[in-house]
């Protein structure tokens, strides 16, 4: 029988990377293991936020892919991290919602430990290092860009911090979207907002951005009418983290579906 460096040398050990290792390494290269996280791995996709005259709204679709395939129709993108901020995921959907689970139990155990919150740039600071730890993974293809916002409690606003892959965090004044639908929905953000929002304003601007987004990008799921399923929003202002009710949403599409309907039939004249 061989010892432990025929076990090595012919990857028979228990991890498949160290078969791979062993057996094709070429097949670990960076390129490939992007290409198969993708048929392996949930994928979330489009998530928004903008400012509004007292706070922030936070947007998701609901759907996640695996490759070419959907793999969930009812993802949930919009996470409470605190009391006053919000967060939201898209990339490789495992790692992430790991990830602002952990992120959720650190902001509570600072909270108890010091008796009092961590500061909303704090919060961001904490949540790009975490980043950064799984470049790592990030550089096999699981990669996790989250975005973050609140209302900050010194500056008396809402506040939005993006993120590249790397850690890297940057504060966009006014409003931002990212995933693969993210820049179809900045686009049509960019064209609507204005400084004083009212809230109500916001939301539907929220809502018809992920709307846009779905129309053009195959990954980003749009209101799904005959499940009853709709993208996941949140609003956060000095009065705390809320979720808009499906009800209010559905009745947002309702109220502007012959909007929509008229720009589609213009479209085809």
């Amino acid at each position: 029988m061989g010892g432990l460096g025929d076990v090595t040398r012919w990857g028979l050990g228990s991890s498949f990377v160290a078969h791979l290792q062993a057996t094709s390494p070429e097949m670990l290269e960076r390129r490939f293991s992007a290409h198969l996280s993708e048929d392996l791995t949930p994928h979330a996709t489009t998530i928004l936020a903008l400012r509004f005259e007292s706070g922030i709204v936070m947007a998701g679709d609901r759907r996640a892919t695996m490759g070419m395939a959907i793999e969930s129709r009812n993802i949930q993108k919009v996470f409470r991290a605190d009391e006053h901020s919000a967060v939201a995921i898209a990339g490789a959907a495992g790692p992430a919602v790991e990830m602002i689970r952990l992120f959720q139990v650190e902001l509570e155990h600072y909270e108890k430990i010091e008796g009092r919150s961590l500061s909303l740039a704090g919060k961001a600071n904490r949540l790009a290092e975490m980043i950064r730890q799984n470049l790592p993974a990030a550089l096999q293809g699981f990669g996790v860009i989250p975005l973050f916002a609140g209302y900050d409690l010194l500056h008396q606003g809402g506040r939005i911090f993006k993120y590249d892959m790397t850690g890297g965090r940057y504060e966009e004044g006014d409003f931002h979207a990212t995933g693969s639908g993210g820049r179809d929905a900045r686009s049509f953000i960019k064209g609507r907002w204005s400084e004083g929002l009212e809230e109500a304003v916001a939301v539907a601007i929220a809502l018809e951005a992920l709307f846009e987004a779905a129309d053009e990008d195959a990954a980003t799921g749009g209101p799904d009418v005959l499940r009853g399923i709709y993208p996941n929003v949140a609003v956060v202002d000095d009065g705390g983290f809320r979720t808009v009710d499906d009800d209010t949403i559905r009745s947002i599409f309702d109220s502007t579906i012959e909007d929509l309907r008229e720009r589609y039939r213009g479209d085809l004249r």
